[in-house]
């Protein structure tokens, strides 16, 4: 990651807040392991500010698009307030194996982190997990019936929720390792888009779409997505 490339992936940027297209693959910050991670390339995004621009909220490291960064710590504690309301709409698209059972609904499924010696996931666990509520609703097939294309909101924010919840659905996203099959694409999922109300004045919140990254293209275009639509109908 190049000083370039981290601008170049700026979607907006106002005196409050930045919005990134995060690259899949890149973790938002430092692991256990170490090794590079977006915390690690922000000086670019001071844009004369002393301090670096913080995380909002996260994303996981294999999911790409929309990433909310508060510029400085007035900004910050506005956005934590938003995101701790359910103010921030979170707009998420997947590649799915299967379909789910209805074109459209509402998943109720409480999630719980479990922490075996082989590594940590999250399972749904109605007795002793968080809530954890998506929306979701399917755009498009592929003539197979083999692949899905869903629109996923999440109305919790819980690790791991969307993936765990088409899981749950009988159709987990293509390659998820976790809780789908590994090993047989880069992780199908993509924060499409937010929606998020900084400014009351303002009659609409402040939206932000991450275009279609390149390891989701041939899959979505085989489930009816199309890209000249898609530049047609941008803000």
């Amino acid at each position: 990651m190049t000083p370039d490339a981290i601008l170049n992936c700026l979607l907006y940027k106002d005196s409050l807040m930045l919005v990134l297209n995060k690259p899949a693959g890149l973790p938002v910050h430092a692991g256990p392991k170490g090794g590079d991670n977006l915390e690690m390339f922000l000086d670019p995004l001071r844009f004369g500010l002393p301090r670096l621009p913080s995380l909002a909220h996260r994303l996981d490291r294999d999911t790409s698009g929309c990433l909310i960064l508060g510029r400085h710590s007035k900004a910050l504690r506005k956005l934590g307030k938003l995101f701790q309301q359910g103010r921030v709409e979170k707009t998420y698209w997947a590649v799915v194996d299967g379909a789910p059972p209805k074109e459209q609904g509402v998943l109720h499924a409480k999630l719980r982190k479990l922490t075996p010696k082989s590594g940590w996931k999250m399972v749904v666990d109605e007795a002793e997990g968080q809530p954890a509520v998506t929306e979701y609703r399917v755009l498009g097939r592929s003539d197979d019936g083999r692949r899905t294309w869903l629109e996923c909101k999440p109305k919790t924010g819980r690790t791991h929720q969307i993936r765990v919840h088409c899981a749950h659905l009988g159709c987990p996203i293509v390659g998820d390792a976790v809780y789908g099959t590994p090993g047989v694409a880069p992780l199908h999922l993509h924060a499409r888009g937010v929606a998020v109300p900084l400014y009351p004045s303002r009659d609409e919140p402040i939206a932000v779409e991450a275009p279609v990254p390149e390891h989701m293209r041939a899959l979505l275009k085989a489930c009816g997505f199309s890209e000249a639509a898609d530049v047609a109908a941008a803000p």
